[in-house]
């Protein structure tokens, strides 16, 4: 069974998979590079998007097969190297000169949703850079390679190489995450156990401890 994931979901889809015991094969990368890999004709057995609008494109063009279920939430965080020596407490504090801040792209869930974020919060951030999915982002704030960037809750749970600094509700954006099964599927009965199990409290509860929120 192949999987195509969202890059963000790598630390507990890799654990369902393990409770699962099933074979599987899985492509994690940012959002919009996933559709458009299965939009080419790449062969795969599930889809799960960090959000609805590229999961509907894959719809739209037919290439999913039943509805597409939202199985989990999550947020926008800053992410800061450990012990927070910069001093970053919010959004407002990103446009503060000298601070290198990376930032997903805009084409990726990450990167649309933190331009939301800081939209609302009527924040310009010049980024060093715009990384093609979140990880990207995660791995130069844990490297030093950036001072500050911004990335899912999850990320921050799960990496234990950056600090978070929460973002207030009035400025975050909730990121729903759809999964389906392709219609060019090879493995259905594979894809509908791995689905299930994401659904049911078991995969529910390991989403969860990667900071996810439950469906």
């Amino acid at each position: 069974m192949t999987v195509f994931a969202a890059a963000s979901l790598q630390p507990a889809f890799d654990k369902i998979a393990a409770q699962l015991y099933v074979d599987a094969t899985f492509n994690y990368a940012g959002t919009q590079t996933l559709a458009a890999q299965l939009a080419q004709g790449a062969e795969a057995d599930v889809f799960a998007s960090a959000d609805k609008t590229h999961m509907k494109t894959l719809l739209d063009a037919g290439l999913i097969a039943g509805a597409p279920q939202v199985f989990a939430h999550n947020r926008l965080e800053i992410a800061v190297a450990n012990g927070n020596p910069k001093g970053i407490h919010s959004l407002a504090d990103l446009a503060r000169p000298g601070l290198v801040v990376v930032l997903a792209d805009p084409s990726v869930p990450a990167g649309k949703y933190a331009q939301q974020a800081l939209a609302k919060a009527n924040v310009t951030v010049h980024p060093a850079s715009l990384e093609p999915q979140v990880t990207a982002v995660l791995s130069k704030v844990a490297l030093g390679e950036a001072d500050a960037g911004i990335v899912y809750v999850s990320d921050v749970v799960t990496s234990q190489k950056v600090q978070g600094v929460p973002i207030p509700d009035s400025q975050n954006v909730v990121a729903d995450y759809p999964i389906a099964a392709l219609k060019n599927a090879q493995h259905n009965s594979n894809a509908e156990a791995f689905i299930a199990f994401v659904l049911a409290p078991d995969g529910q509860s390991i989403l969860k401890a990667a900071g996810f929120e439950p469906a």
